[in-house]
């Protein structure tokens, strides 16, 4: 797990130093060591940081090279098939100097050339120059689990795995419209970042730019399929199990200290079980508890720490701790968010318990059903056929919760999704920011979904919407930003290729069930999940915030607009809705 950055920009005189600039601003995501490639007739550079996992000698460090010297490579992320692959590699004549997963996606390219990405089974964002063709390669995970963000033009292209990259350049002025997105989902959609011109490259997707004349050519390697080829529950649970296993034993391979999150949920209990079960037998797990008892869960996290003999270790996170730890929570935030700050949390805990990568639960709910949107299918369909005049008039309604309607009167799956987990709707978006309401309504439309999600079942859609939402733009973003922030790596192996892709292949009818959450997930495992852990009310990630800021938002905070404390003190805006303004009215753009 690393941190990567480049430039191609013949106009810049001082490439050398830029490219330094752009990677040390990301130190804390690659601590162990910083290379970087310079070719100044191409007017090339490539910077690395490096968090050392496989393979730990120098033969790790980066930018890599081949053999022959055609291509060079800066790579963040993990491989999983990598050892697979290698062999593999190996049969065909193509030969290895080092232990790791970087020089086999040298080796694949060679061999495959752009068809090697959709053989890669991980998490990656990494950028490829091909000197011998004269281009650069940015390539992203099918599952968009790393980052990569870039900016290009006629002249000129920067690319690097965090924004704050851009943002030590100072060359980005502030995008006008970010609060809009932010203050209506609570993060930045995609392709929507805080400066303008930089965006996200999407998932599943090859950039390939001529060095020469910054000509781009896209190619997207990997797309969300549907198709149900799973019909019948005991294939289901059959391929499942099977799946999943071989997913937790690839996750859990590591040169350095791994662990896992172990929250006493179904999902994270469920990868300590299967790990355990997989032979790992000196499991080490961490959690968060909490003086509160109302908010702890220790006894579903010790339920699963005895029963699988792991190395179990809670830690106490106090209301003292939080308040302190406030401004390095913003500084961390490379990009506005109002949830992440368990995370941020959890994964400075792993830090301290020594470890370098943590197994996390994320990707199931929004796989196997977890959220109380997907059954709200008889909800939505009632409400969808009220006219959207009407149901913009919820907007009016004292209470929060009644207001979201108004967001089903878009009639589309963008307005299904932020009915489940919109925050300020368009007008009182327009009256915090002093704005125009048609302008930030017209704003709003241009995050769409593809036209084929509104046509899916409805199980689907919402698995579509929370996966490449909420999943892609804030959980998964969240996870890496607070994770590398502690320089510790977070491994998902709910969101392995092939399980994600099994998983969408399975009839609805057979996956969901609105009578017990992950109902599939659960009887995949029944023989070895407790049924302690699945058989009670789904508690979430969650800390007593709301109770640790009551009276202490001014020593965290620049202080609030009256009427928006107002609303919040009376009842009326509820404490999510609350932290989403004192965040935007916080962050820090430049």
């Amino acid at each position: 797990m690393c941190r990567i950055a480049g430039i191609v920009d013949r106009g810049n005189n001082n490439i050398g130093n830029d490219i330094v600039a752009m990677r040390d601003s990301m130190a804390h995501g690659g601590p162990d060591s910083a290379g970087v490639y310079i070719n100044e007739a191409r007017a090339i550079a490539l910077g690395h940081r490096r968090l050392s996992l496989i393979d730990l000698s120098d033969a790790g460090s980066q930018p890599m090279h081949s053999v022959d010297g055609r291509l060079v490579i800066v790579f963040n992320g993990e491989i999983y098939n990598y050892l697979e692959l290698k062999k593999e590699l190996e049969t065909l004549g193509q030969f290895f100097t080092t232990h790791t997963d970087t020089e086999v996606i040298i080796a694949a390219y060679r061999q495959w050339g752009i068809d090697s990405f959709k053989k890669l089974k991980g998490m990656f964002a990494f950028a490829l120059y091909d000197t011998a063709k004269d281009e650069l390669l940015l390539v992203r995970d099918q599952q968009g689990i790393k980052p990569l963000y870039y900016y290009i033009d006629n002249d000129k292209l920067y690319f690097a795995s965090e924004i704050r990259a851009f943002k030590t350049l100072g060359r980005w002025p502030e995008r006008s419209d970010w609060k809009i997105y932010f203050l209506t989902y609570g993060y930045l959609p995609e392709p929507v970042t805080t400066l303008q011109g930089v965006k996200p490259l999407l998932k599943g997707t090859c950039l390939i730019v001529n060095v020469q004349t910054l000509g781009v050519k896209t190619v997207v390697f990997d797309e969300t399929n549907y198709e149900a080829k799973v019909t019948d529950l005991p294939a289901a649970i059959e391929a499942v199990r099977e799946t999943l296993t071989l997913a937790v034993r690839r996750h859990m391979i590591s040169d350095a200290p791994i662990g896992l999150f172990l929250s006493g949920g179904i999902d994270s209990s469920l990868l300590t079980l299967i790990a355990h079960q997989s032979g790992h037998q000196d499991l080490h797990t961490l959690s968060i508890v909490f003086e509160e008892e109302d908010f702890s869960e220790a006894p579903y996290q010790n339920i699963i720490a005895q029963k699988t003999g792991a190395y179990h270790k809670p830690f106490t996170l106090t209301k003292e701790q939080f308040v302190a730890a406030m401004p390095d929570i913003l500084k961390a935030m490379d990009q506005p968010t109002a949830d992440g700050v368990n995370t941020y949390f959890i994964c400075g805990y792993a830090k301290q318990y020594g470890l370098k990568a943590v197994l996390s639960g994320l990707g199931a709910d929004e796989l196997f059903g977890g959220y109380a949107s997907f059954n709200r299918e008889g909800m939505i369909a009632n409400m969808q056929k009220i006219p959207a005049p009407i149901l913009k008039m919820a907007s009016y309604l004292p209470q929060d919760k009644y207001r979201k309607v108004s967001f089903l009167s878009r009639k589309d799956a963008v307005g299904e999704y932020l009915f489940h987990r919109g925050f300020f709707h368009a007008g009182e978006t327009a009256r915090i920011l002093n704005a125009d309401m048609r302008q930030v309504s017209e704003t709003l439309q241009e995050v769409n979904m593809p036209a084929f999600v509104d046509a899916l079942p409805y199980g689907n859609k919402v698995s579509y919407l929370e996966s490449n939402l909420y999943m892609q733009c804030q959980l998964l973003r969240d996870t890496d930003m607070m994770s590398m922030w502690h320089s510790i790596e977070v491994r998902v192996p709910y969101l392995d290729t092939d399980l994600v892709n099994l998983v969408n292949s399975i009839a609805p009818s057979v996956k969901f069930n609105s009578k017990q959450i992950k109902h599939l997930l659960i009887e995949s495992f029944a023989d070895i999940l407790p049924q302690e852990i699945w058989n009670r009310k789904k508690q979430g990630f969650v800390f007593p915030f709301q109770r640790w800021m009551e009276g202490n938002e001014n020593k965290s905070f620049k202080k609030a607009d009256a009427r928006i404390s107002e609303r919040y003190k009376s009842g009326k805006l509820n404490w999510s809705r609350y932290w989403a303004y004192l965040i935007a009215n916080n962050y820090e753009v430049v």
